[in-house]
C-alpha cells in the first residue's frame, strides 16, 4: 500500500567495505566503551586516499598543518569515501578558531550565529571549517538553550575529543588526520559504518531534544545510506515528532528540500509518514493522504516523487517549486471542490484554496515568495490546459511555466486526476509543426491520428 514504509525497502548493501582488505581493522568488530577510548586506523587499514580529495580542501588542511594547528577533515565527506561514495562537500574541523583561521585564509569569511563557522572560497568552490566544538557548559555565555532543550547558540570551543561527542551520528564522526593520513574513532562508527546502522552519539532523546532536525537527518541519511536506525534511536521519533513544530519554518524548508530533492524522495517520504514526521511538515497534505478519494488511493504525490527520483538518477534536475506544487495540489483540490458544492465559480474557488493552502502551510514550512509565485502559475495554467481550441494554445505554450503545468498534467492524467486525451492531446501539439497545430485547434480534441498517437505514447 503506498505510503506505508518498509524497513525492506530503504536497506542496500554497503558499496565497499570501509577497511582495506586482509587487514587488523577488518576483524574489529567492537566500538570503543568510553570517550576516552579512541580506535586509530592507519593508512594501511583503510580505503581513503588524498587523491580522493578535492584540491581545495587538501589546501586547507595543510595551510592549517603549516599554521601549527590541527587539521581534520570530518563527517559525511570520510564517511562517503569509506563508502566508495563521492562526497558532495567537504568540510574541516581545526583547533583554531574563527579568527584564527580568518588570518590564515585571506579569501575566508566567517558565517552563523548558532555555530560560528569559516567558510573558506576557491572560486565556486567552498571548504567549511569549524572549530572543535566543547563540551557543554550551562554557565557559559556562548551556549544558550531553550526550556525545551533546543540549542540556539553554541560557540563553546574545545578538544577534538570534545568535538566527537557534539556531533550527531557515530559514522558522522569519524576523522581524517592529514598529519599522518589515519582515521580517528571515538565513537564506533567504522563499526556502525561496516555494519550498516546509523546511531545517534549519546541519548537520543537529550539529542533530539537539542535539535529536533536530526529526526529529519536520521531519516535522510537511512534512507540515502541504506542503513538500519538503531532502535534506541528509532523509538523516540514517534513521540517527540510533535518538537519539530518549534523549528524555524526557514530552516524545514532547507532541509526539505535536501529530504525530497537528492533522489531518494518517495522512500524518505514513505518513512517519514511511517514516524509522523510527514505530516508535521505537510499537514494538510498528510489530512489527504488519510483518506481515499472515489474509493480509491490517492497515488499522485508518490508517482510524481517515483518521477522525480528517476530524474535526478538521469542526471535531469528537478525544481522545488514544481514538487512544492505537488505536495499541496490535493489539500487545494479538495478545498476547491467543496467551495464549487457551495456554489462557487470553479476559477475562483481554485484561487482561493490555494491561497487558504498556502497561507497554512507557510507556517510549517516558509515558502519564498518567488516559489510560491511559480507554484501558483502551475496550479492556474491546470485549467488553461483544458482549452484546446483557438489561439489560446499558443498562448498557453509561450508561457514560462508551460513544461511544468504540462508535466503536472501528465502526471495527473497517470493516476486518473485529469483526461489521458487531453495529455496526449498537449504532448503531440509540442511536437508538430505549426501547420498541425493550427488544424489541431479548429476542433480542440483528439482525431483519429491523435487518438492512435495517444495509444502508441500509453505503451511507451
Amino acid at each position: 500500500m503506498i505510503g506505508t514504509f518498509s524497513k525492506k525497502q530503504t536497506r542496500y548493501p554497503v558499496i565497499l567495505n570501509p577497511f582495506s582488505e586482509n587487514t587488523a581493522a577488518s576483524q574489529r568488530t567492537a566500538p570503543p566503551l568510553s570517550p576516552s577510548q579512541a580506535t586509530f586506523y592507519p593508512r594501511s587499514e583503510h580505503t581513503v586516499s588524498r587523491s580522493q580529495i578535492s584540491h581545495s580542501a587538501i589546501k586547507v588542511l595543510y595551510q592549517l598543518k603549516k599554521a601549527g594547528f590541527e587539521a581534520y577533515l570530518v563527517g559525511g565527506c570520510v564517511r562517503d569515501l569509506l563508502l566508495g561514495r563521492t562526497p558532495k562537500d567537504f568540510d574541516v574541523a581545526t583547533n583554531a578558531n574563527p579568527e584564527q583561521i580568518r588570518r590564515i585564509f585571506r579569501n575566508c569569511r566567517l558565517i552563523g550565529r548558532r555555530f560560528r563557522l569559516a567558510h573558506v572560497h576557491f572560486g565556486d568552490d567552498i571548504i567549511e571549517v569549524a572549530t572543535f566544538r566543547g563540551a557543554a557548559d550551562e554557565d557559559n555565555e556562548s551556549l544558550q538553550t531553550h526550556e525545551d532543550g533546543r540549542l540556539l547558540r553554541d560557540n563553546v570551543y574545545g578538544t577534538l575529543e570534545e568535538d566527537v561527542w557534539r556531533r550527531d551520528f557515530t559514522v558522522n564522526a569519524l576523522y581524517y588526520n592529514i598529519r599522518d593520513f589515519s582515521i580517528v574513532d571515538y565513537t564506533g562508527g567504522m563499526y556502525d559504518l561496516q555494519q550498516g546502522i546509523l546511531r545517534l552519539i549519546g541519548d537520543p532523546v537529550t539529542r533530539y531534544r537539542e535539535d529536533p532536525v536530526r529526526m529529519l537527518r536520521a531519516v535522510r541519511f537511512a534512507v540515502k545510506l541504506g542503513f538500519t536506525l538503531h532502535p534506541t534511536c528509532e523509538q523516540p521519533l514517534h513521540e517527540l515528532a510533535n518538537l519539530l513544530n518549534a523549528v524555524p519554518a526557514a530552516r524545514l524548508y532547507d532541509e526539505m528540500q535536501k529530504l525530497f530533492l537528492s533522489g531518494y524522495g518517495l522512500q524518505t517520504f514513505e518513512m517519514l509518514r511511517h514516524y509522523g514526521l510527514f505530516e508535521i511538515l505537510f499537514p494538510l497534505t498528510e489530512a489527504c493522504l488519510a483518506t481515499e478519494k472515489q474509493h480509491f488511493p490517492r497515488l499522485f504525490l508518490s508517482r510524481a516523487l517515483e518521477n522525480s527520483d528517476n530524474r535526478i538518477a538521469e542526471g535531469k534536475s528537478i525544481t522545488p517549486y514544481f514538487l512544492l506544487s505537488v505536495f499541496l495540489w490535493e489539500p487545494i483540490q479538495d478545498m476547491a471542490e467543496k467551495k464549487i458544492a457551495n456554489g462557487e465559480h470553479s476559477t475562483f474557488a481554485y484561487q482561493e484554496a490555494a491561497d487558504e493552502v498556502l497561507n497554512r502551510q507557510v507556517k510549517s514550512i516558509a515558502i519564498p515568495k518567488r516559489i510560491s509565485q511559480s507554484m501558483r502559475e502551475v496550479w492556474q495554467l491546470q485549467a488553461r490546459l483544458t482549452q484546446c481550441k483557438g489561439v489560446k494554445p499558443f498562448r498557453v505554450l509561450a508561457h514560462p511555466r508551460f513544461r511544468a503545468a504540462y508535466d503536472f498534467l501528465v502526471l495527473r492524467a497517470q493516476t486518473g486526476g485529469a483526461s489521458p486525451e487531453l495529455a496526449a492531446w498537449w504532448t503531440q501539439f509540442q511536437e508538430v509543426d505549426e501547420l498541425t497545430q493550427k488544424k489541431m485547434t479548429r476542433s480542440g480534441s483528439l482525431n483519429q491520428r491523435n487518438k492512435k498517437y495517444s495509444s502508441t505514447k500509453s505503451k511507451t
